[in-house]
């Protein structure tokens, strides 16, 4: 039982009710994170704005940042966040078997060189960020990134980390599904 007492859809109002008919709407579903952030609409309404930036970035494409969120969430055991992403893959073509090969080498993505590139470059700046080297940077560049690019994609990776504790601390049933 969760710790905390998040808004359920039917007693949702302003921007949570607005949020979680938009997930319905699009995605059949209300996930986890955001039913979390329920509690504070501000926050909601934050993250919400997040989701919107992203689903509309210029130059991130959507398998892309699936593919980050799935990788991010994999470093963090975040479970539920890689359970939706791994789905979210699947319906783009990928197999199992890519999903457990990527989790061994994320050079194994689904992704063209380019994008493989920057997946890369966040999978190894979330495991250790010290480690990131200038020839690293300018490899992206070389693939045509900009520094918003690297920035955008960086932040979409480490943003599993505030929701992946959060939802550990208040016991947040991590399955794919709410109701």
């Amino acid at each position: 039982m969760a710790r905390i007492a998040t808004v359920a859809p039917e007693k949702a109002e302003g921007v949570v009710k607005e949020g979680y008919e938009m997930f319905m709407k699009n995605v059949g579903m209300i996930p986890k994170p955001m039913e979390m952030m329920s509690v504070t609409p501000a926050l909601f309404e934050i993250q919400l704005n997040r989701i919107k930036y992203f689903s509309k970035h210029p130059t991130l494409s959507f398998p892309l940042l699936a593919h980050i969120r799935y990788l991010a969430s994999h470093q963090l055991n975040y479970s539920f966040c890689m359970d939706f992403n791994g789905s979210v893959l699947k319906k783009l073509g990928a197999e199992d078997a890519d999903l457990e090969a990527m989790k061994g080498d994320p050079s194994r993505s689904l992704l063209e060189d380019n994008e493989k590139a920057m997946l890369l470059f966040v999978v190894k700046s979330i495991k250790s960020p010290g480690s990131v080297t200038d020839s690293d940077i300018e490899k992206l560049r070389e693939f045509g990134w900009s520094d918003r690019d690297m920035v955008d994609a960086l932040s979409q990776g480490v943003s599993m980390i505030d929701h992946s504790i959060m939802m550990e601390v208040f016991q947040i049933d991590q399955s794919c599904m709410t109701r």
